[in-house]
């Protein structure tokens, strides 16, 4: 008795890209993301702050780092309706370190 090899005509399968199928869901980045413009918003005042306070007490001449940061805070805002629109991982960590880096470039000045 023979048999006849089984033909298939599902395509071959493809190399695993190596992502992990566990990632975050596009809801919980989208939340996320969100939530990142309540982070922004703190940033934003705390850079505005930390401008006042080196015009009043410091010497008052602006470096570029002052607006360096409120040009951070801005971007991730950007950057944060981007990941609103198109969930990526990548998206949502740079709106958040463009937020952080905001105040951190206003403490340079």
């Amino acid at each position: 008795m023979t048999t006849k090899p089984a033909t298939s005509t599902e395509p071959a399968a493809t190399a695993t890209t190596g992502t992990p199928a566990t990632g975050p869901s596009t809801r919980a980045l989208r939340f996320t993301a969100a939530g990142g413009f309540l982070f922004l918003a703190v940033c934003l005042v705390v850079t505005g702050a930390l401008g006042l306070l080196d015009a009043v007490d410091g010497d008052g001449v602006d470096d570029g780092f002052m607006a360096a940061g409120f040009w951070a805070v801005g971007l991730g805002a950007a950057t944060g309706v981007a990941a609103l629109i198109g969930p990526r991982k990548g998206l949502v960590v740079a709106q958040y370190a463009l937020g952080a880096a905001g105040p951190l470039l206003a403490l340079m000045d």
